[in-house]
């Protein structure tokens, strides 16, 4: 442990109680959150106050608020995210949940792992944000409940659906802003003798920005840079469609299809030279496919069955004038999930799933399937004032066998408002195709990186004012790097990452502020000789604060973020080596404003970076400068 970590969790117990003294103001308004209702905690939906772990809702009005900006870029704001993206929210995209790999956070649409089967990484170019309706963001190791990727934690992005029992409803929303940016969607829902459905469609388009800067932080020449403005083309449709055909019975069918062409720099070789030069006209096509079909079934009043067949696919195609890559995964998942209530506070979970991986591509890999089969228990009580849930799961996976996982968590009730909690839990991550497989550096003998993850945390929950203290440490062992000696992946490293998270809010009527400090010290046990020790492109410090003011029909809002350094790898072509270079740190602030014309005519602006500052997320590539959005938003 760093010498400076305990000071960190010092002052942040210090600001703990500051960030709770603001329950003595008043106001008629209790905080709306304690009502929402998440599924991804327990694999079953309950109240977010009765929820035993870290999780985070981001509901319909954060999101309306950020029209102009990216799924990653807005999850990237919830405390212990960060993300990067390499030239822009075409370009690929990582989300590090509290300092994890990229590929040790597990997504989910609707319930259903949309993880690439190659790369282990998401398709977030080709979500849109505008067909979802929440995301819940759960923290810490989850494989006991999901399985493989859920070592940092768990993203589940749920899309728009119908509600039972209310009219036909519509939605459309159209907005113009920096980088000739455009964007439109909209949809209706609706629910009626048994019947609910909903529709979502959305396009949107951008000249954008350069993606790449001519050279390196350490002033190596970049040679994929090609000067130009890097835009994007993409489009999404979403819908869900079900009927209750008696009472607690529910079949229920849900569709994602979203689809981004991006422009983005590379580079070509002379074959007799050896020099790389930039070439002009390149871009890549994501694509995020999510189908589902769904059974719930009351079968007595203590047992409920939840029986579903899934099917997705993502896929990558990056096209220049000298070559064409394609490499796409499917999956089907089955899955049977029955719930009993045995008695009013305990309830008890049995998973059983089903998966079945293929890979195509236009590169042949040494194997292009895998199944895994998986049984979990997931156990969750009330006795008093103690909450406890307590899950174990087994996977059994074509070409390494089983891997079993656990975790217990335990939550006290101290008084009506605050409580205590402790949390131990396991993780892996499965070696992806591209690990295992890939011709030419095909290694069978890879074993699945694997965590021990504990954590705390304090809390406070009052009629206006949450806060929340959370400490962790998470220990990953066998973590598959590149090997340059074999010229193939290998289980090389281990880390070990220590944080804290302070968050809160308090809502003073007419006016609500937010804010929220994460002390990160991500470290590579065993690290190059010359390098430095802290996980690349992670912050050891990372600040967001917001405040919001309604007059009347009029919001304003203002937030302000500062991110720490960072260190990042980047090949310089001149010295045939890799070099590790410095980050700095940035701040960044956005503004943001609302009128509502009516009930049902809106309009709402958002002004990102408004200081136009210039910062690096990943070494050699450009991000937003001072931009704009403006939406006009009208709802039935």
């Amino acid at each position: 442990m760093s010498a400076s970590f305990p000071r960190r969790l010092a002052a942040a117990c210090c600001l703990f109680p500051l960030a709770a003294t603001a329950q003595t103001a008043s106001t008629d308004a209790a905080v709306p959150t304690l009502r929402d209702i998440v599924v991804t905690a327990s694999r079953s939906p309950e109240p977010l106050a009765d929820v035993v772990g870290d999780v985070t809702v981001i509901g319909p009005k954060q999101l309306a608020e950020a029209r102009g900006d990216s799924i990653a870029e807005i999850i990237g704001r919830a405390p212990g995210v960060q993300f990067t993206s390499n030239g822009g929210p075409q370009t690929v995209t990582s989300l590090f949940m509290r300092g994890a790999n990229s590929a040790h956070t597990l997504v989910l649409i609707d319930g259903m792992r949309i993880n690439g089967s190659t790369s282990g990484g998401v398709n977030f170019p080709a979500i849109d944000p505008a067909l979802v309706e929440r995301i819940e963001i759960l923290r810490g190791a989850a494989s006991s409940l999901y399985g493989s990727d859920a070592i940092g934690g768990v993203i589940n992005i749920i899309t728009k659906k119908g509600e039972q029992d209310r009219p036909l409803s519509a939605w459309a929303n159209v907005g113009y802003g920096t980088y000739e940016t455009a964007k439109s969607n909209l949809g209706l829902s609706g629910a009626a003798q048994g019947w609910d459905y909903s529709f979502s469609a959305s396009a949107a388009g951008s000249k954008g920005f350069d993606a790449q800067r001519p050279r390196y932080s350490n002033d190596a020449p970049n040679d994929m840079h090609y000067p130009d403005k890097d835009g994007y083309r993409s489009h999404a449709v979403s819908g869900t469609l079900g009927y209750r055909w008696a009472e607690g019975h529910h079949i229920g069918l849900s569709a994602y299809n979203g689809y981004t062409d991006g422009d983005f720099d590379a580079s070509g070789y002379d074959p007799v030279t050896w020099n790389s030069y930039p070439l002009d006209d390149v871009y890549s096509l994501y694509r995020q496919q999510a189908y589902a079909l769904t059974s719930t079934d009351r079968i007595t009043d203590q047992w409920e069955s939840v029986l579903r067949f899934g099917w997705n696919k993502d896929s990558v195609e990056s096209r220049d004038p000298v070559s064409t890559n394609y490499t796409a995964s499917q999956r089907r998942t089955f899955s049977w999930q029955n719930n009993w209530q045995f008695l009013p506070q305990h309830r008890l979970s049995l998973v059983t799933e089903r998966v079945e991986e293929r890979v195509q591509s236009n590169t042949r890999y040494d194997q292009s399937d895998r199944d895994t089969n998986a049984v979990a228990l997931i156990y969750k009580s009330r006795i008093d004032r103690l909450h406890t849930q307590a899950s174990v799961r087994n996977d059994n996976y074509t070409g390494y066998g089983n891997q079993t996982t656990g975790s217990l968590g335990l939550d006290f009730d101290l008084t009506d408002a605050w409580q205590v909690g402790v949390a131990g839990n396991t993780g892996f991550h499965a070696p992806t195709f591209n690990d295992m497989y890939y011709p030419g550096s095909v290694n069978l003998d890879l074993k699945p990186e694997k965590s021990r993850n504990i954590e705390a945390h304090l809390a406070y929950t009052g009629e206006r004012t949450q806060a929340r203290l959370t400490v962790f440490q998470n220990k990953v062992r066998d973590l598959i790097v590149w090997d340059n000696a074999l010229s193939k992946s290998n289980n090389l490293d281990s880390a070990t990452i220590r944080g804290i998270t302070l968050s809160g809010e308090h809502d003073f009527g007419n006016t609500t502020l937010r804010a929220s400090a994460d002390f990160l010290d991500p470290r590579n046990d065993d690290p190059a000789p010359g390098t430095n020790s802290q996980l690349i492109r992670r912050a050891r410090q990372i600040f967001h604060v917001g405040i919001e003011h309604r007059i009347q029909a009029l919001k304003l809002g203002a937030e302000y973020q500062y991110t720490g350094n960072r260190y990042d790898n980047v090949y310089n072509s001149a010295t045939f080596k890799t070099e590790q270079t410095r980050l700095g740190g940035y701040s960044l602030v956005n503004l943001t404003a609302a009128y509502d014309f009516s009930k049902s005519l809106g309009v709402q602006v958002r002004w990102n970076n408004v200081l136009d500052k210039d910062y690096v997320l990943v070494d050699g590539y450009n991000t937003p400068g001072s931009n704009v959005f403006v939406n006009l938003s009208w709802r039935m």
